[in-house]
């Protein structure tokens, strides 16, 4: 039995200023759109941009993801409402972020995020920092983003090679926006950098070593 409260329009369902939808997904390759894995944004139908309109839903608009068979939840932001109906063009990382193959079902509920203060980020791998310039080319990229959530693994391009990067944390919340914010970022060891190891010390022969509370006189 549907709830009174919640009235559903053409596959929408509404509670207050609440858009929710679930449309079959697929990665932005299918589409020529490849432009679309450089950011967290997505493209969603012409009737999204409808429904959101008369919910007066406020800009930038984003977006919390569901995938309901893992329990993955994401955000992202959305670039335009020109796929096809019932389908969502997602970034591939995205994608994998939240264990979904093509065709599969993600549910899409419209969010307010607070702003970011404070991020930290672990790079999957050393060679990240190998880079020139790492902080700028992450920078670049991050302003493609318009929100991170803790949990995530992004994807940052740069001289035709692809670098993993986690949220490990975010504040004030688990996911923020990133949006037109002085947000402070921190950064933890790659997850294969391992510990430069010490020069072992010569031992030295137990009948070379000076005995214990012995001392030799001049």
């Amino acid at each position: 039995m549907i709830p009174s409260f919640l009235q559903f329009y053409g596959g929408y369902a509404y509670h207050g200023s609440t858009f929710e939808q679930a449309y079959r997904c697929y990665p932005a390759s299918f589409f020529d759109k490849p432009h679309l894995e450089g950011g967290d944004k997505v493209i969603m139908p012409p009737s999204a941009l409808d429904r959101l309109a008369s919910l007066h839903i406020e800009y930038p608009m984003l977006f919390e993801l569901h995938n309901d068979s893992t329990q993955r939840i994401s955000h992202c932001g959305v670039l335009e409402f020109v796929a096809e109906e019932g389908m969502i063009i997602m970034p591939y990382w995205m994608m994998q972020n939240m264990l979904l193959q093509e065709g599969d079902t993600v549910r899409v509920k419209n969010a307010t995020l607070p702003k970011g203060t404070y991020v930290k980020l672990q790079p999957h791998t050393t060679d990240f920092l190998d880079i020139s310039n790492p902080k700028a080319i992450l920078e670049k990229t991050l302003r493609n983003f318009s929100c991170l959530t803790t949990g995530d693994s992004i994807m940052v391009a740069y001289n035709n090679k692809q670098y993993y990067i986690d949220i490990v944390e975010t504040k004030p919340a688990s996911a923020v926006s990133i949006i037109e914010t002085d947000c402070e970022v921190d950064f933890a060891p790659p997850l294969d950098y391992k510990e430069p190891e010490k020069p072992q010390q010569p031992t030295i022969p137990a009948s070379k070593a000076p005995a214990e509370g012995l001392y030799l006189a001049s």
